[in-house]
């Protein structure tokens, strides 16, 4: 009977894992096995494996053939390399110690560049991560400069519309504001005006009638006197009286002109 190391494959669909088997090559994939010697997880990075060594080197030795992919796992795992040094001892090249030290020192590289390849990865996905959030740090930035700048907008619009409002309203308030201004200066000026011209048309009025009238009264004692009688003297006494306000307005007429003028 022909003997087969295989996978057989498990999981749902998108996310398999397989079982490492040893079974019969007329068997199907997934069918009767003989013996399960591990599992092989290509999901995570990297490749998670899980073998029972000396199962696996003891199927390799008594005949068992590997599928591609089940000699690469078991090469990588180092079970092919420790059959060829055992291989080495039978025939007598080196000793058995040889063959243990020579494993050992490629088991521990192996090792190491498993370490090296996980820590990469490690560091990888630090820097994605962040990259990721200085991208988000910058987003967020230019989302609050551009929500800051449509704010500034807004107050400068808000702030120039309220000086439109007040620019318009200024003209009103100071027209407002000069009408005082105009009455406060046009009332001075009129009561200046007027001791001006009451100095200058009293005075003359006052001491134009006096003068008439103590010239008058002599010519008309005089009148009395010579002509007539008492009793025409009485009645001519009232004439002066009836006259003298035609006198002193005549005399007020000549004052006003020389002061007019």
């Amino acid at each position: 009977m022909a003997t087969k190391i295989r996978l057989q494959r498990h999981g749902r669909k998108g996310y398999a894992f397989y079982h490492i088997v040893i079974a019969d090559s007329r068997a199907p994939r997934d069918g009767k096995f003989i013996e399960r010697i591990g599992s092989y997880n290509p999901n995570t990075d990297p490749a998670t494996v899980d073998l029972k060594f000396d199962r696996a080197l003891y199927w390799l030795q008594v005949g068992a053939q590997p599928t591609d992919t089940a000699k690469n796992i078991l090469s990588d795992e180092g079970v092919l390399l420790k059959k060829h040094l055992l291989g080495g001892v039978a025939k007598g090249a080196f000793t058995e110690a040889d063959a243990e030290t020579k494993f050992q020192t490629w088991k521990d590289s192996k090792a190491s560049a498993i370490n090296a390849k996980a820590s990469k990865a490690t560091d990888a996905q630090k820097a994605a991560a962040k990259a990721a959030l200085d991208a988000e740090k910058a987003a967020n930035k230019a989302k609050a400069d551009a929500i800051a700048g449509k704010k500034a907008e807004a107050a400068a619009a808000v702030a120039a519309e309220k000086a439109e409002k007040e620019a318009a309203e200024a003209p009103a308030v100071e027209e407002t504001a000069e009408l005082p201004v105009v009455e406060e200066t046009a009332a001075p000026v009129v009561e200046e005006a007027a001791p001006v011209a009451e100095p200058v048309e009293a005075p003359v009025a006052e001491a134009a009638p006096a003068e008439v009238v103590e010239e008058a009264a002599p010519v008309v004692e005089e009148v009395v006197v010579e002509e007539g009688p008492s009793s025409e003297v009485k009645e001519g006494e009232t004439a002066p009286e009836a006259e003298a306000p035609a006198v002193v307005e005549e005399a007020a007429a000549k004052a006003e002109v020389p002061a007019a003028e």
